[in-house]
């Protein structure tokens, strides 16, 4: 089974719109990847696309059609009367997603890999898809079942101002309350001198910065809470490690959103360190999102 063929406008921008992309290569966790993936077209009511990768024709055995049947059967009883196809489709893993990717509203994967090894995969997949696919990607990671509220990682960027949207569609999606979290430090501040604040030779009115950052907070979200009246939010402005204080918030979240590059990235840097640590790290599932291409 080969890539589908279109025979109007009409059908390729149905795909386009209305396809969740899952990627499938056996493990547990791109089984796991699979039920998500259903979940999230039954939110809205898209039909789901399971794919597989093989880069050597050795790779191509009965066992992979038995592993996509074995994945679309899930995805039915995840989600019934759900639309599923599936496609094995020849090239590199990461080469046939970000294809496919272009043609989702949201793409998902595992955390880890037929390896077994979890940092081989999300470094040659999940990390490099996030910074080269198109549109969001979900990474199924952290705990089995998580719960709680919908958590956007806030920054101020105009990558940041994407995720915000998407996170807000989310959380109203799932019927559960978004928890907006920015966290600062003195060590990322500007300052008159070259490079950022250095907390032991630059004097900084803390009262004064964390009023800013609140307001910055404020304002990020503030379009989003009016576009969705429905979702319920908490506004949080801490001060911290920025890393460390959203790997902590992500323990009583069932899904860490994030941007693919927040507002101290390089120029170049597709996928900025903190998305990296939640990719990597997140105790829940993680979804990162590009900003308009």
């Amino acid at each position: 089974m080969g890539y589908p063929v279109f025979t109007g406008r009409e059908e390729r921008e149905r795909v386009v719109k209305d396809t969740v992309i899952v990627g499938v290569d056996g493990s547990p966790s791109s089984l796991a990847a699979v039920d998500a993936a259903a979940r999230e077209a039954a939110l809205r009511g898209a039909r789901l696309r399971i794919v597989h990768a093989y880069s050597r024709p050795a790779d191509l055995d009965p066992m992979v059609h038995g592993v996509l049947a074995q994945a679309e059967q899930r995805a039915r009883e995840d989600a019934p009367g759900l639309e599923v196809d599936r496609t094995v489709a020849s090239g590199e893993t990461l080469t046939v997603l970000r294809s496919e990717s272009r043609q989702a509203v949201l793409t998902v994967v595992g955390g880890r890999g037929r390896s077994g090894v979890g940092d081989l995969l999300l470094g040659s997949t999940a990390v490099q898809l996030a910074a080269h696919g198109h549109g969001p990607l979900l990474v199924v990671r952290g705990r089995a079942e998580p719960e709680g509220p919908v958590l956007l990682a806030v920054d101020g960027s105009p990558t940041g101002n994407t995720a915000a949207e998407f996170a807000f569609a989310e959380a109203g999606l799932r019927g559960v309350p978004l928890v907006a979290l920015h966290v600062w430090n003195t060590w990322s501040e500007p300052t008159p001198y070259e490079g950022h604040a250095d907390p032991m030779s630059v004097v900084v009115d803390l009262d004064r910065l964390a009023e800013r950052h609140q307001r910055l907070l404020a304002e990020a979200v503030a379009p989003w809470r009016d576009a969705f009246p429905g979702v319920a939010v908490e506004l949080r402005a801490e001060r911290g490690r920025v890393r460390h204080t959203l790997l902590e918030a992500s323990r009583t979240a069932q899904l860490v959103v994030a941007g693919a590059r927040g507002r101290g990235g390089f120029t170049g840097m597709l996928l900025g360190s903190v998305s990296q640590a939640l990719l990597y790290h997140a105790d829940c599932p993680v979804t990162v999102v590009r900003g308009e291409e």
